[in-house]
């Protein structure tokens, strides 16, 4: 994946805010109206509704409007790009710390002699 990726900084951008990340906890129990999820944020409508663009510019959510209602959706594949890269980083940086106790255990047991 690369370093700049546009879609995976969208991703992290949109996981950035508490606001959102709450709204996606709730999303994840199964789909919901707007006017529920602006509820529990205090928020008023507007500003939960450009949360939920954000949201759903990343692809992190889908909406639906029936009538008056908007209905939004969590899409949890969406968030396999930041788990990917984050696996990556995992690998990378296990393996950068296991060269460095090979050096240090190294440095020990000459130090040792």
């Amino acid at each position: 994946m690369s370093k700049h990726d546009p879609d995976l900084s969208l991703l992290f951008h949109a996981l950035s805010d508490p606001t959102r990340r709450a709204i996606l906890r709730r999303l994840a129990a199964g789909p919901a109206p707007v006017s529920e999820l602006a509820g529990p944020t205090g928020l008023r409508l507007p500003t939960v509704m450009r949360h939920l663009s954000v949201l759903e510019e990343a692809g992190l959510i889908l909406t639906a409007k029936d009538g008056r209602v908007r209905t939004c959706g969590l899409v949890p594949e969406a968030l396999a790009p930041v788990r990917s890269w984050l696996d990556e980083q995992r690998d990378l940086w296990e393996a950068r710390l296991d060269r460095l106790d090979d050096y240090v255990t190294r440095l020990m047991e000459e130090r040792a002699k």
